[in-house]
């Protein structure tokens, strides 16, 4: 059975003192809460102080990317090593937002995977189609590519270790949701791909995470589907009643 995970990416918001509150909110009020997994994702600025609140309490320390080298002349990165360092468990990889602003491609992504893996983080690997994607039918399409691509040279032993978030990007950001259908397509799609690569008891123990405006009043349906093993969560993820909201509606 596999552990439902629900993990917030703050992007790039909150200071300091507010990210701390944030933290110390949450730590609060979601405490003793044991059968969900959850995790948090500051920016790199205030990982370390995110992570002395979060330190000992059941909500992990995530990282919004990470580079596939630990040290060299690559001004501005940040490589495993150091998220490990600053007490992060988690990597987000691939998310759209890096694909479609910063050129993430799914070479690059792969290698991030894997330096995440033999880091010892936790990669949150995400996949997801545009709009204009949709529309054209190429959703399965573009997820095939997508996974494949991001898992390339992933050995069996490896793969308990992945996340995977589902995220359709017309669904970022816009108050729109995919319906629990079609979040369950392509949910089940990509456990049926990953089956190919890797057998199917190993394609069951990956949890696969939806991410599309998550809210407290939509995550309960969306996870009573069958391949849908929990949310990455943007926006409500700033706010700590509809963060913990959205846990404690599954709990």
């Amino acid at each position: 059975m596999r552990k439902p995970f629900i993990a917030g990416n703050w992007k790039l918001n909150l200071l300091t003192a507010p990210a701390v509150k944030l933290a110390t909110d949450l730590k609060n009020q979601l405490k003793g809460i044991e059968k969900i997994e959850i995790a948090v994702a500051p920016v790199y600025t205030v990982l370390a102080a995110v992570g002395k609140v979060l330190a000992g309490s059941n909500i992990g320390l995530a990282a919004q990317d990470v580079y596939w080298e630990d040290s060299g002349a690559f001004t501005g990165e940040v490589g495993p090593a150091m998220l490990k360092d600053a007490g992060c468990k988690y990597a987000i990889i691939g998310h759209s937002e890096r694909r479609q602003f910063f050129s993430e491609t799914d070479e690059s992504v792969n290698k991030k995977v894997k330096a995440a893996l033999k880091a010892g983080l936790v990669p949150i690997c995400c996949v997801g189609e545009l709009l204009a994607e949709r529309e054209a039918g190429k959703t399965l399409s573009v997820i095939e590519r997508q996974v494949k691509g991001a898992l390339a040279g992933i050995s069996k032993a490896e793969v308990p270790s992945l996340v995977i978030a589902y995220e359709p990007v017309w669904a970022i950001g816009t108050g729109k949701v995919a319906t629990p259908d079609q979040a369950q397509e392509v949910h089940a799609f990509i456990r049926n791909l990953l089956a190919g690569l890797y057998g199917k008891d190993l394609a069951e123990s990956v949890r696969i995470q939806y991410g599309g405006s998550v809210k407290p009043d939509n995550i309960a349906v969306l996870m009573k589907q069958p391949d849908i093993d929990g949310a990455l969560v943007g926006g409500a993820s700033l706010k700590a009643e509809s963060f913990a909201g959205i846990i404690k509606a599954i709990e």
